[in-house]
């Protein structure tokens, strides 16, 4: 009776997973534009967009996920933004981990060694182009290992987005559940497919770190 009430679920929680890995991939995309943007800006030596960088960064971080999300789904469309249930999450998502993606690339753009930037602007290099060819490739080095990390932390948090009736996951478990009152099967169920998609991610993210020289196999 038990493995035949798994088959059956699967195949839902399965659907469910598909969406949460496509939340997980779009927001990461969008967190990683946005906090890139937010990195630059806090950086520049203009300090009134560094200070309005570092404000926006303060009040995202500032604000609970669940809130965001409830906030673009809810209230947007009062001013006339009409968003999908699945838009308003990859979007909220992507917002909510900008700010942590922003102080990723921060780190990573400010441990660069400022003797190889000097030598890119002795040479004539543009600072645009030491930015795109020095700078960025060996910041992405650096953040590599919070960076991935913030991945497995999405992953995890795009649950969030079944409070506004996005079907990933989580809301698929909660559907099922409590229509057939199999709690413990298909809770049981859910922890075991989240694990399956975040655990080759973990090993998947310290290969890389091991690869590009910053961390140290065991």
């Amino acid at each position: 009776m038990l493995i035949q009430n798994m088959l059956d679920f699967l195949p839902i929680l399965l659907r469910g997973a598909w969406v949460t890995v496509e939340v997980t991939i779009y927001a990461f995309i969008l967190s990683s534009v946005i906090g890139l943007a937010f990195a630059l800006m806090k950086l520049s030596r203009w300090k009134p967009l560094a200070i309005t960088a570092a404000t926006i960064i303060n009040i995202i971080r500032g604000l609970p996920i669940i809130v965001q999300l409830f906030y673009i789904y809810f209230v947007l469309p009062e001013f006339g933004i009409q968003l999908s249930a699945f838009q308003a999450g990859v979007i909220g998502l992507g917002i909510a981990y900008s700010a942590y993606q922003a102080e990723n690339f921060r780190a990573g753009i400010e441990a660069v060694d400022v003797g190889q930037i000097e030598a890119a602007q002795s040479i004539g290099m543009k600072n645009p182009m030491i930015m795109r060819r020095v700078v960025l490739p060996q910041a992405f080095r650096i953040a590599l290992p919070p960076y991935g990390n913030t991945l497995v932390m999405m992953l995890k948090d795009s649950s969030l987005v079944s409070t506004i009736t996005v079907l990933e996951m989580t809301r698929a478990g909660q559907m099922i559940a409590s229509s057939t009152f199999q709690n413990m099967t298909v809770y049981t169920m859910v922890a075991i497919l989240y694990l399956l998609l975040s655990l080759p991610l973990v090993y998947i993210i310290r290969r890389l770190e091991i690869r590009t020289g910053k961390g140290k196999a065991k």
